[in-house]
């Protein structure tokens, strides 16, 4: 047998010294200082600080953030960056972020969402005078004008016995965080904590994470953009409906679009539709969707208002065949797979689609994005709830949130092409865990990135665009 290629021989040792990996993570680190976000904690949880030589307990919560962004999994992560004091600092231990996160009260998470969302302020001033504009929600060929948020939940396993946490409504075990995010930019606006057993369709909960979302959008693109609050079939309830529609009286052009229960009266007004009602729906980039179709059911649904529902709802149906092998639903019939939604878009709203159907069902469509970002999410935090305790496990959804927002910063301000479009697993593959050597001259630290490595120079290239980032106002 002739022998394939070998790999050269190597020598193993363990002592090398100016070596920096996870390089590409200070960039995260650095931006969290540029937006202000890193100030705005320390002023947030200042009275947590035990004694004036201890370690800022804002600086430990953008640490952690950082952490997770990085790919960490528990408190213990920040072993990463501890272990680099070169490359990041004076790091705190894992008891003391223990601490800080337990000291994280009612109080003081509001204090750290107030903080997130002046941070929030800043980057989107910074980001506007550097790469432009809020780039538009995209959806059936087309590019929807304002700001899109979309609502989901997820359930979070449990493998322990953690505060709060409790049976599902699917079986398993764990918590049903509710959670917000803008879909222009995959910034994570806002989520609840939530028992296992929340339900999905609790106004309450939805008027409270809707109310935290919009108040992490600065106030000049809150009252002066038009937004869309997307969710799926849990948002279909009238006391929240009714609230969005109290924020648009209260001047906040905002309009939704929510999956709608299939009823009985909603099933017989399908039947009831002739065929020339049915118009082609459209794929996500405009094109015809074969073997689907749209209609209104909104004039054979005359008792929407008198129920409680806003005025002026829409309801939308959607028909399909259903691939070969898939087990039809209980609401299905005649071989067609049928899905409704409601929206309050009026023909000609200037965030609307001249109430074309097919245009308003793939907009509501593309909400399925949102499990995108949850899967991301997970894998960034939300998945690995780390502490017996309910109170540290709401402060640690909120660094996850935290976290998201620094990737998605990351990616919208300082990336360009595949890089700013990447998911998180990706982004640590090519970037964020990247080598370098540290070296000193000049009175300065470089970070010498690995000169082979494919992505050094999008690399460097963010973190010169970072240095260009205007500073923010004091």
């Amino acid at each position: 047998m002739q022998s394939t290629t070998s790999r050269p021989r190597i020598t193993v040792t363990a002592d090398g010294h100016g070596v920096a990996s996870h390089a590409g993570s200070r960039l995260l680190a650095d931006l969290a200082d540029r937006t202000g976000l890193t100030q705005a904690l320390s002023e947030a949880v200042g009275g947590l600080r035990r004694r004036r030589a201890g370690h800022d307990p804002g600086r430990v919560l953008v640490d952690v953030a950082v952490m997770l962004a990085d790919g960490g999994r528990g408190i213990s992560g920040l072993a990463v960056l501890r272990d680099r004091p070169e490359l990041f600092g004076s790091v705190a231990s894992t008891a003391t972020a223990w601490r800080v996160l337990d000291g994280v009260d009612t109080a003081l998470l509001e204090a750290v969402r107030a903080a997130r969302a002046r941070a929030r302020e800043r980057l989107w001033a910074q980001r506007d005078a550097t790469v432009g504009p809020i780039r538009a929600s995209a959806a059936g060929g087309r590019d929807w004008p304002g700001l899109r948020l979309v609502i989901d939940a997820t359930l979070v396993t449990c493998h322990s016995e953690k505060g709060g946490a409790s049976a599902s409504f699917k079986g398993g075990f764990g918590y049903h965080p509710l959670t917000v995010w803008l879909d222009n930019t995959n910034e994570a606006l806002a989520a609840l904590q939530r028992t296992g057993r929340a339900g999905s369709n609790t106004a309450a909960d939805h008027i409270a994470v809707t109310d935290l979302a919009l108040a992490q959008i600065p106030e000049p693109a809150r009252y002066g953009t038009p937004i869309l609050i997307s969710a799926d079939g849990a948002g279909s309830t009238k006391d929240w409906l009714t609230h969005l529609r109290d924020l648009r009286e209260d001047g906040l052009d905002l309009r939704f679009s929510v999956g709608f229960t299939a009823t009985e009266a909603v099933q017989a007004a399908i039947r009831a539709l002739p065929e020339c009602a049915w118009t082609p729906a459209i794929e996500a980039d405009g094109t015809r969707r074969e073997g689907a179709d749209v209609a209104e059911l909104t004039g054979l649904l005359p008792g929407l208002t008198a129920a409680g529902w806003p005025v002026g709802m829409r309801v939308i149906a959607r028909r399909e065949r259903p691939h070969p092998g898939a087990q039809l639903r209980f609401t299905d019939h005649d071989g067609w797979r049928f899905q409704t939604f409601a929206t309050d878009t009026p023909p000609g709203w200037r965030g609307g689609a001249g109430g074309h159907l097919a245009q308003l069902e793939a907009r509501h469509r593309a909400h399925a994005r949102v499990e995108d970002r949850i899967r991301c999410a997970k894998d960034t935090g939300l998945g690995h709830p780390p502490s017996r305790e309910y109170k540290i496990n709401q402060a640690w959804l909120e660094l996850t949130l935290m976290a998201c927002d620094l990737i998605a910063w990351t990616q919208t301000t300082l990336l360009e092409g595949d890089l700013a479009r990447a998911e998180p697993r990706l982004l640590r593959y090519k970037l964020l865990h990247a080598a370098a050597r540290l070296t000193r001259g000049q009175r300065r630290l470089f970070l010498r990135i690995d000169a082979g490595w494919p992505w050094r120079h999008a690399l460097a290239a963010a973190f010169a665009r970072l240095q260009a980032l205007p500073l923010p106002a004091t």
